[in-house]
């Protein structure tokens, strides 16, 4: 990954954030609050966009962080915002109740992600 590509996925993912938090707020919060999901869904919503931030607190600091751990990073967080929101999205949108057993994998994601940020900003050997 690029620091480049980065930003285009930080974009991108912080467009599919706000339009996704409007959607569930205006067309689907009687059918969320019906179902009982919609704290399901803001939940999604509140990790797409904190983890879309850190990936641009990533693209910000690219030249200062460990190549190696600096993509890892990225891919982690990238992976875990698909998994961790993803899942949830879908299965507040279908009610595919297996979907909830996938969503730790994208949180460990997550967590996997931040600890690899912190190992591309300490100091040693790329």
């Amino acid at each position: 990954m690029t620091r480049r590509n980065l930003i285009i996925i930080t974009g991108i993912s912080g467009a599919l954030a706000v339009g996704l938090g409007a959607f569930g707020a205006h067309g689907l919060e009687a059918s969320l609050r019906e179902s009982g999901r919609l704290d399901t869904f803001e939940t999604a919503v509140q990790y797409h966009f904190y983890h879309t931030l850190l990936l641009g607190i990533i693209g910000a600091a690219w030249d200062n962080l460990k190549g190696k751990y600096r993509k890892i990073a990225a891919y982690l967080i990238v992976a875990g915002i698909i998994i961790f929101s993803g899942s949830l999205y879908i299965l507040c949108l279908t009610g595919i109740t297996w979907l909830g057993a996938i969503t730790p994998i994208g949180g460990i994601s997550l967590i996997l992600g931040w600890l690899a940020l912190a190992g591309a900003a300490m100091p040693g050997k790329t």
